[in-house]
């Protein structure tokens, strides 16, 4: 059985965000929170929260699920829309500003 869970449009760049998702790809669920709970990455919070999610769908989905056995079987970042923006420069020029976003996926299995 598998359950998934996806945040969209995460204010994070993919790169920053699939640091933190290498770190826990394989990890049994309860291992994995612990992880994220320690990271000192602004983006783990993130990831903690879409875990949780696939977790409680998980539940949601069958009851009787023991959460101890479940495993991160996926876990990928995508990346988003760019949003761009424009900062005043000297000599009245202007530099684009790119702020990436993300799509954060999680698939746990049993």
């Amino acid at each position: 059985m598998e359950a998934k869970a996806v945040a969209k449009y995460v204010r994070v760049s993919a790169r920053k965000a699939r640091l933190v998702a290498n770190e826990v790809r394989g990890y049994d669920y309860t291992e994995a929170v612990d992880i994220l709970k320690f990271t000192q990455k602004r983006v783990a919070d993130e990831i903690l929260n879409v875990v949780n999610s696939a977790a409680a769908n998980a539940v949601v989905a069958d009851a009787k699920i023991d959460l101890t056995k479940v495993y991160i079987k996926k876990i990928y970042v995508e990346d988003g829309p760019i949003m761009k923006r424009f900062k005043a420069r000297a000599r009245g020029r202007a530099s684009r500003i790119r702020k990436r976003l993300s799509h954060i996926t999680v698939v746990l299995s049993n």
